[in-house]
């Protein structure tokens, strides 16, 4: 599990129920390893979970994600990035949660006379990662959540064009944040399918600081792991029908073990 900051990692920890232990990797890299509740909610679970603030941005967490997954090859099942986010009004209110149908890198690419053109239209790589959909969907239906395509951006949208040029291109967004295709482009790299969870703490457009509702969003991403985690149990997620790899050639394969 795969969070920019400490308290996003505090939140997605928090729903486990149980103080974490740390594991320090590399220099600021510290996992915090917890065992949610299992399928009935009663004791710890066959879920074991490994949490990291890897830092903001796709790059440090692509980085982050990449130097657990080369520490532990083969030992995660899946990953997930996590957080808060902006959302797209109106599809989904302050408060509220979304699943990832498509990680996107929203700003990746080259602006030209005629409009935005992504990397992949460059032909410079992917510019979506694609979730297991059976096991997205799974999670969605259990958070109450919405599931809806995620965008990554660089850089924080912060005025009302910027967003309408985002929508328009980009139908059926419902949220807006950093690190998402970071996290999913490291687990390709590994052959491990990569999913995000978002909820939202304030809509995308205009910034107002004073509209910003960040300790709502983070209870509610402690409310949307508590129902998620026996989606993920380790004995549910090879259930779960209709999960392909994450990325587009199917060259990838699911490992067995941890989620981070």
């Amino acid at each position: 599990m795969v969070t920019a900051v400490p308290p996003e990692r505090d939140a997605v920890v928090l729903s486990a129920g149980a103080a974490p232990d740390p594991l320090p990797l590399l220099d600021h890299l510290v996992l915090h390893r917890v065992r949610p509740p299992g399928r009935g909610g009663n004791g710890p679970g066959g879920l074991l979970v490994d949490t990291l603030a890897a830092g903001v941005g796709p790059a440090a967490a692509a980085a982050g994600t990449s130097a657990v997954l080369a520490l532990a090859p083969g030992a995660y099942e899946v990953v997930i990035s996590a957080g808060i986010a902006g959302g797209f009004a109106p599809g989904v209110p302050v408060g509220g949660t979304v699943v990832a149908s498509a990680i996107v890198a929203a700003d990746l690419g080259g602006q030209t006379a005629e409009g935005f053109t992504d990397v992949a239209q460059m032909g410079f790589g992917v510019a979506a990662h694609r979730p297991p959909p059976g096991l997205a969907r799974a999670m969605a239906e259990a958070a109450g959540a919405v599931l809806a395509p995620v965008l990554t951006v660089s850089t924080v949208t912060g005025t009302t064009p910027r967003a309408e040029e985002l929508a328009a291109r980009h139908a059926g967004a419902a949220a807006e944040a950093m690190e998402g295709f970071g996290v999913a482009t490291a687990a390709a790299l590994f052959g491990v399918p990569a999913l995000e969870v978002r909820t939202v703490s304030n809509a995308v457009g205009p910034r107002d600081r004073a509209a910003w509702r960040i300790p709502e969003a983070l209870r509610a991403l402690t409310d949307a792991f508590a129902a998620i985690w026996p989606v993920l149990d380790v004995r549910q997620v090879r259930d779960v029908p209709d999960v392909p790899d994450v990325r587009d050639d199917d060259s990838g394969r699911n490992r067995g073990g941890r989620v981070p």
